[in-house]
């Protein structure tokens, strides 16, 4: 049997038909990566610029590269997970010329664009990207229930998407490298605003002897709303139609003051709201206080 506490360094075999890869970046989000692989019975090579960050990995199967060059020799599928896509340069730019003929499953944060440039990159240098996207926090790694998105070559995806599944569901999105990272960073938009909201109200209402569990009834209730009200304005969104039947950005500008008024009495920092408030005066100051809510999307357009 395998000596599983080895390092790469001490040599690799081929174990019958076991599937391998190698992850770099052992992070909370890497290191679920890996434990997820291992589960799985697959072979896992891990290597971070910090090493000691593998020890405890290796204790449950990993095998540890003591270079980026062993890490990169000892498989063809490379799945990175970094702080961004700077990140995969500094680490790849010494040993570009082992780089061909490899895939690299990016699941690192950045900008669209910085991940195209990304794929270009690499392709220049013989190896494929897919570019992905996870909508989990590590627990939710190796869990059907969480969702990774992915772009890039067709093939690639189709060729991979077994492995992939092991971490999480999988949803193409297309062949365009960024178009996964797009899709990623327009729903991560939406989940920090909604986070840092009700951590504010949160703060509020310990102001005023509330706890966040007996609020959390409350904003879970007004949450539950959202998808019917996201299905009835993104017609209307789509079709330039910001009629203040259904509400007026002037009830909203009102609304959204009385949040800073009460934030302030409660001596609680405002910026938040007051950010929003901010948004509202705007859409206000240009005409649109008869208008929905929804008009304030031709102000973030910046045309």
């Amino acid at each position: 049997m395998k000596n599983k506490n080895k390092s790469v360094s001490q040599g690799t075999e081929q174990v019958g038909s076991r599937l391998s890869v190698t992850v770099i970046g052992l992070g909370p989000m890497g290191k679920a990566i890996v434990g997820a692989f291992l589960d799985k019975g697959y072979e896992v090579t891990v290597w971070n610029r910090t090493l000691s960050k593998a020890d405890d990995l290796m204790a449950k199967g990993a095998m540890k590269a003591s270079t980026v060059s062993e890490a990169i020799t000892s498989n063809d599928l490379i799945v990175l997970s970094l702080t961004d896509y700077r990140a995969m340069y500094a680490i790849f730019e010494p040993i570009s010329g082992q780089l061909t003929g490899k895939v690299i499953v990016n699941l690192s944060s950045d900008t669209p664009e910085k991940v195209r440039e990304a794929s270009e990159w690499l392709a220049e240098r013989n190896a494929v990207q897919l570019t992905g996207g996870v909508l989990a926090s590590p627990p939710g790694i190796g869990n059907k229930e969480s969702v990774t998105l992915y772009s890039g070559p067709r093939k690639t995806f189709d060729d991979y998407q077994n492995i992939l599944e092991v971490l999480t569901s999988t949803s193409y999105k297309g062949e365009d490298p960024g178009l996964a990272m797009l899709y990623y960073q327009l729903q991560i938009d939406v989940f920090w605003t909604a986070m840092l909201s009700n951590l504010h109200a949160v703060a509020v209402a310990r102001a005023n002897g509330i706890t966040a569990e007996q609020l959390l009834p409350y904003v879970s209730d007004i949450l539950s709303t959202m998808p019917k009200l996201l299905e009835f304005y993104a017609p209307r969104i789509d079709a330039g139609t910001h009629s203040g039947d259904v509400e007026k950005l002037a009830m909203g500008l009102a609304s959204v003051e009385h949040v800073v008024q009460t934030s302030n009495e409660a001596g609680i920092d405002a910026s938040l709201p007051a950010a929003v408030l901010d948004v509202f005066k705007r859409g206000v100051a240009r005409g649109h206080a008869g208008d929905s809510f929804t008009s304030l999307i031709d102000m973030f357009q910046k045309h």
